[in-house]
């Protein structure tokens, strides 16, 4: 499926692309913001308006994404669509002029008051991450287009923050989330001649990275690679689905890191796989996920665990996969009388993590509390003497920079990059990961010495301040202009 995607995308872009000759830094088509209509070739107008001879429908999404500053997804004013040449890449760069970046990924957060089916996994790190950095570089005028899928109950299009816009595809069913791949390639398609670079974050799918590179050989953009989790060098095999994930996945990630114009690792850790894979280390970035401010500054929204026993309360805020080891926990706290075990998330593991808990006689001390709105997670961890991370792999984990945030011990496995957040002993307890007896062991020092809980406590609430989106975004930003400064030059050289 992957390979005749590719092949399509080429196919399509075979004896279509803009000639070079036309192609310049100045006569790239797209909006004009300013309001003032100019000519450009007619080929750069027919790339965005067509594809494969089609017009594009009045209420297409991509051209509301690539004119935001008209109606949302909609025709501008008098239904007439002004199409100009946008300033040339260099002048965005050194001028301040709005960027304009198409996202592709494959799981995006929740749109608003969505109730997600458990089996796309609406809490999870990916997800938080993609949505916070969106909304983060929207406050900084970049123009954004995030291509998704689409899981049951979601629009198909939807406005995000003041500049930018959604557009989810696939089928609304729980099952076979990569049946969006086949519409995203139409939409990246006639996406991409609108914008000035492509961003594609990757996590356990086979698509994203075939379909940006084939998107931005079609466009001639720079692509941009954030790896969220590497099934290369991250993912352990736990069963065929993870095997063949690990096989082909890794090389498509392979081929995305050599291609990319510039990788963003989350730690330094798969930064320094990816740099000793043969990646030049000055293409490859260390940007972890992080928190935004305003989300634990304020009040906390209503303790939802109303009617609980007393603590101590132990807290998972995730996904219930078999990658982030809640299984592992429930037999840790089996050990731990008295201890009430709080999940908050959903995901295809629920009805067997259910009958676990069922097994070991602790159903009256675990409750599944299923996906927590964002908004309602401070109130959540308010409640909590410990949030607990037993992930199997894991990339960085966002939970726990959330619970350091909210100043809550952190226990959790020593996997992956998870110990450039953690320090163990200083800012939380790291145990080997897959062994509930030294998850309980860890849990039981936490619950039961004070002092210690509140060092722990302090020193990450401390570190956090380093993972605030209003810093990272901007990091982010930097390495955009970068590219994008880089591509300009070599453009001027060839044209020189």
């Amino acid at each position: 499926m992957i390979t005749s995607l590719v092949v399509r995308l080429l196919w399509l872009s075979d004896g279509r692309r803009i000639p070079a000759a036309r192609w310049t830094t100045d006569n790239r088509a797209g909006c004009d913001a300013g309001g003032d209509a100019a000519a450009v070739p007619s080929r750069s107008i027919e790339v965005i308006r067509r594809r494969r001879g089609r017009p594009l429908p009045a209420d297409d999404p991509v051209y509301g994404a690539l004119c935001p500053d008209g109606e949302a997804f909609g025709p501008v004013a008098g239904g007439a669509r002004r199409v100009g040449p946008l300033p040339s890449i260099a002048a965005r760069v050194h001028e301040g002029i709005p960027l304009r970046v198409l996202r592709l990924c494959s799981v995006f957060e929740p749109a608003s008051g969505q109730l997600v089916a458990a089996r796309f996994d609406p809490v999870g790190g990916m997800q938080t991450h993609t949505g916070e950095l969106t909304r983060a570089l929207d406050g900084r005028g970049v123009r954004q287009l995030v291509v998704t899928t689409r899981p049951p109950g979601a629009p198909r299009r939807e406005r995000f923050g003041a500049h930018s816009g959604v557009v989810r595809l696939g089928l609304p069913v729980p099952l076979f989330r990569q049946g969006y791949a086949w519409p995203a390639a139409g939409v990246l398609v006639r996406a991409v001649s609108g914008v000035d670079l492509l961003h594609a974050h990757l996590g356990e799918d086979l698509a994203v990275v075939p379909l940006a590179l084939a998107a931005a050989r079609w466009g001639r953009c720079p692509v941009v690679l954030t790896v969220h989790t590497s099934v290369r060098h991250t993912v352990a095999v736990t069963g065929p689905r993870s095997a063949v994930l690990k096989s082909w996945g890794g090389w498509w990630e392979q081929v995305g890191e050599r291609r990319a114009d510039a990788v963003i690792a989350l730690t330094p850790r798969l930064a320094g796989l990816v740099t000793g894979a043969g990646v030049p280390a000055q293409r490859v970035h260390v940007i972890p996920s992080g928190v935004p401010d305003g989300l634990f500054d304020g009040p906390s929204a209503p303790e939802p665990l109303v009617g609980l026993p007393p603590r101590p309360r132990a807290v998972f805020l995730g996904r219930l996969h078999v990658q982030k080891g809640v299984d592992v926990l429930v037999r840790a706290v089996a050990m731990l009388p008295g201890v009430q075990l709080m999940l908050a998330g959903d995901g295809p593991e629920r009805a067997a993590l259910r009958r676990l808990v069922a097994s070991l006689g602790i159903s009256d001390r675990v409750r599944f509390l299923g996906f927590v709105p964002r908004t309602q997670v401070p109130g959540l961890l308010a409640a909590a003497d410990v949030l607990v991370l037993p992930s199997r792999y894991e990339e960085l984990g966002t939970a726990v920079i959330e619970g350091m945030r909210a100043g809550v011990p952190v226990v959790a496995a020593d996997t992956g990059g998870v110990s450039a957040t953690v320090t163990d002993g200083v800012t939380g307890l790291l145990v080997p990961p897959g062994q509930p007896a030294a998850l309980a062991a860890a849990l039981r020092r936490v619950l039961t010495d004070e002092g210690l809980a509140r060092r722990l406590a302090d020193a990450a609430r401390r570190r956090s301040r380093d993972y605030s989106w209003e810093v990272l975004a901007d990091r982010v930003l930097g390495v955009y202009r970068d590219v994008l400064g880089d591509v300009a030059g070599r453009r001027a050289g060839s044209l020189g």
